[in-house]
């Protein structure tokens, strides 16, 4: 079983050259590209590239999940990309600019596959908990930061209530905590690992990227430490062995209450612990 990704690498479809090199990159998840990175006289050749990749490492254990974003609804060429990408082995499809439970429906019953939707406007957000639970196919909900930010009309700093909204959203949907939208100051790594801490402290679980840079940053900061997991492990034997002595909750011998929402933060730790640590 994989443990939750940490890093999504965005690469653009049509760059044939730049797909192998994320796939190798040390990336959790890499998102194949067909929507806003490739331009129009581009996009079959991107949705060809798609499904060669998902042919020869579709959602190989070996290596990383791959996903493929494919273009908005009502666009041209949104019905010939799930068209394309039905039936392969990749591990879901994201739907950018979801706003709708039809067409959300729509695409998960076309294609068959996961789907994670992409919260870019005012609209998909507001109607965010109903989207999370709009079909089983739905997997995961994100934002798209860039595109809220202009329909929201809101500065570089506006977006922490929608944050917390998204996270709320997610977790009473059942769904996984969610990945933080990108870090587009590519040469800012500080930027980024001060903002992705800021980030997990608040119930992100990850971050899409857009440049290999950021890869080892990200999954550094996603990852518990050394005494994160040594702490959540003796919280799970202590819990153990209450329940063996019929207990639900306990005092430590440190003094800390352990409950069973205590216990389940600390499965949490240690469910994203299982992936080996970034090297340095």
């Amino acid at each position: 079983m994989r443990a939750p990704a940490r890093s999504w690498l965005y690469v653009p479809g049509h760059k044939e050259g730049l797909i192998p090199k994320a796939l190798g990159s040390g990336a959790d998840a890499v998102i194949i590209d067909l929507e806003d990175a490739v331009p129009a006289d581009a996009k079959a050749r991107a949705r060809a590239n798609a499904v060669a990749v998902a042919a020869d490492h579709g959602n190989s254990v070996d290596g990383p999940e791959v996903w493929v974003r494919i273009n908005q609804a009502g666009s041209p060429w949104h019905e010939r990309d799930i068209t394309a990408l039905t039936g392969t082995s990749i591990a879901g499809l994201r739907l950018p600019k979801a706003e709708s439970v039809e067409s959300v429906c729509a695409v998960a019953g076309a294609s068959q596959l996961p789907l994670q939707l992409i919260l870019e406007t005012a609209r998909g957000l507001l109607d965010a908990p109903t989207l999370a639970r709009a079909h089983p196919g739905v997997v995961g909900i994100s934002l798209g930061e860039a595109d809220l930010s202009a329909d929201l009309r809101v500065g570089p700093n506006g977006l922490d209530w929608a944050r917390g909204w998204l996270v709320t959203a997610a977790r009473a949907a059942g769904l996984p905590s969610p990945a933080q939208s990108v870090w587009t100051h590519v040469r800012d790594l500080e930027g980024l690992r001060e903002s992705s801490i800021r980030a997990r402290e608040c119930g992100f679980h990850g971050r899409t990227v857009i440049h290999p840079s950021q890869i080892l940053i990200v999954n550094d900061v996603f990852t518990p430490t050394d005494a994160e997991i040594a702490t959540a492990q003796a919280v799970v034997d202590a819990a153990q062995q209450a329940a063996d002595n019929g207990s639900a909750a306990l005092l430590t011998a440190d003094g800390r209450f352990i409950d069973p929402a205590v216990v389940e933060q600390a499965r949490v730790v240690l469910s994203l612990a299982r992936r080996e640590k970034p090297a340095s």
